[in-house]
């Protein structure tokens, strides 16, 4: 299964749930937001226009990994897309 992945090679979570999906033989494609302005602007994007965003934008949180499934589902819950692998 193909996931993009929205987030920071400084970011422990994103490097805990990269490791997992590995795991799990996904096809990833990282978009690194630390590494890369297409990236960042990627995320930049979603975060600004995507519901799921609402309440971390309220808290002021950051909200990495972001996670699209190759069936359009987007979630920030790594074990959304565990599950459907």
């Amino acid at each position: 299964m193909n996931v993009k992945v929205i987030g920071s090679h400084l970011c422990p979570d994103t490097l805990y749930a990269l490791s997992k999906l590995k795991d799990k033989n996904a096809n990833i494609d990282f978009a690194d937001l630390s590494a890369s302005f297409s990236a960042l602007k990627d995320y930049l994007y979603v975060r600004e226009n995507n519901a799921l965003y609402d309440a971390i934008r309220e808290a002021g949180g950051i909200g990495i990994p972001f996670f699209e499934i190759e069936d359009g589902t987007q979630t920030l819950d790594l074990n959304v897309v565990l599950n459907r692998l």
